[in-house]
């Protein structure tokens, strides 16, 4: 529902319809609190635009719509919690409960951590969760998530536009995924909704990136008996993508979207010209691993002394891809329009 609802929000202000795109957002977000992984996007375009419009005129007045419009709503939505303060601060806490740590408890009934983020990820070296208390790892969490999507923020602020606010969708939403704070594997369909929204633009890298969050919840799907279901899915849809936008042949850094930052290089990266072999056989060797890890988690017995093997790979090497895609739509963002005589000449 929440889902639908940002997709609603996507929509309006896709044509403009500020004020029902607010709505629908600000629905999203009091429907399931997770909608915060798409809350900057939203609110770093809208003010973006009131910069554009001018905040002594038109844009001053667009401000003010859009904030009694999120007033209103969060206003309604709050209103049968606001008998007391006690309530409030009750549902609150159930929203956010911050004394669980850094990991939602009911994913690490057995350690070590199955999910695709970098604290997951790190904990297998170090024990975060003996060495720093929960105040200091909501903290470090919410330091490294801001830092990670700040630059995306400021470049949307700055430049409003729907194909950054796109884009910034999927790259503030991995930064959630990735640094922040009790993430659910599941999470990571915050991050592929919006990803399908550019799948069009960017059809290779947004292929390979759905493909990665499947796999990412291997070991959740094989604990609900659906590993008939992950294989035929994804095996569909890579040979739908296959078929339907010619993935192959779209690897080049103008496809990538990666055009205008080899113009900033200036010619010192050489391997630029090979660019596209080397993505395809980095995404042939990705989807051969996946299908290895895939096949042995599935009928493969993990040595006894490493019963979780299987899974912390499958959430590791995800992770590690999780990476590289943040990089990547940083890069794609933060270049993008950067040379308007560069980017006309791309057109």
């Amino acid at each position: 529902v929440s889902l639908g609802f940002a997709l609603w929000g996507v929509l309006y202000l896709s044509y403009d319809w500020d004020l029902l795109g607010s709505v629908a957002f600000c629905l999203a977000l009091n429907y399931k609190q997770m909608e915060l992984y798409h809350s900057l996007p939203f609110f770093c375009y809208l003010l973006g635009k009131c910069f554009k419009k001018g905040l002594k005129g038109k844009g001053l007045v667009l401000l003010t719509k859009i904030a009694g419009t999120v007033v209103a709503c969060f206003a309604v939505c709050w209103l049968p919690f606001c008998t007391d303060m006690e309530q409030i601060m009750q549902v609150l806490r159930r929203l956010f409960p911050i004394d669980r740590g850094l990991f939602e408890a009911c994913m690490f009934s057995s350690p070590p951590p199955r999910l695709a983020n970098i604290w997951c990820s790190l904990s297998v070296l170090i024990k975060i969760k003996n060495i720093v208390s929960p105040q200091t790892q909501l903290k470090l969490s919410f330091a490294v998530t801001f830092l990670s999507l700040l630059p995306t923020c400021i470049k949307l602020t700055v430049q409003p536009s729907l194909r950054g606010f796109k884009f910034a969708l999927v790259s503030c939403a991995l930064s959630f995924f990735l640094f922040s704070f009790q993430v659910h594997e599941k999470s990571i369909l915050l991050v592929s909704v919006p990803v399908c929204l550019i799948i069009n633009e960017i059809p290779f890298m947004a292929t390979w990136f759905l493909l990665v969050s499947t796999f990412s919840m291997l070991p959740l799907l094989l604990k609900d008996g659906l590993l008939l279901a992950y294989a035929v899915t994804m095996l569909a849809f890579l040979s739908a993508c296959v078929a339907s936008f010619s993935i192959f042949e779209k690897t080049s850094a103008e496809d990538l979207q990666l055009k205008p930052f080899s113009l900033s290089l200036k010619g010192y990266v050489s391997w630029f010209k090979s660019f596209p072999k080397i993505v395809r056989s980095l995404f042939l060797l990705s989807i051969t691993l996946m299908g290895i890890l895939s096949l042995m988690s599935a009928a493969v017995y993990p040595p006894q002394r490493l019963p979780d093997l299987f899974p912390l790979s499958v959430s590791i090497i995800s992770c590690l891809h999780f990476l590289l895609f943040l990089v990547y739509f940083n890069v794609v963002i933060l270049w993008d329009s950067k040379n308007s005589r560069s980017q006309k000449k791309i057109s």
